[in-house]
């Protein structure tokens, strides 16, 4: 079967899905410049709540966008950093999220406005 998201039979749907996220976006967006600690994170993306970013952490390894690195020492330290789809993938992001942020004002701009009857 050819990839066609417009299909709801394609896997590619629920991959787009898990990767639209708000929360994989930040994360990978987060993880752009060196690996970070889950606590990093935490302050790095602000409200996602540690569920979330073990649940999104968990669904982004599984597609092989971030590697889960455990240093197997005691106290435990763990990083999180992108794999070069990883990489890939984040710069696709973040022209979504240059665009969003430079296309604030004229969607907001809708919202201000007083609703006229």
């Amino acid at each position: 079967m050819k990839p066609d998201v417009m299909s709801s039979q394609c896997p590619s749907r629920r991959y787009l899905a898990t990767l639209t996220s708000k929360w994989a976006i930040l994360i990978v967006n987060a993880l752009g410049h060196r690996p970070l600690r889950n606590g990093e994170l935490l302050r790095t993306v602000e409200g996602i709540s540690q569920k979330m970013l073990t649940q999104t952490l968990q669904e982004l390894s599984v597609l092989n966008i971030v590697q889960r690195d455990d240093k197997k020492t005691i106290p435990p330290h763990v990083e999180y950093k992108l794999t070069v789809l990883g990489h890939s993938f984040r710069k696709e992001a973040n022209s979504l999220i240059r665009w969003v942020e430079a296309s604030l004002p004229l969607m907001s701009e809708r919202t201000r406005r007083p609703k006229t009857s």
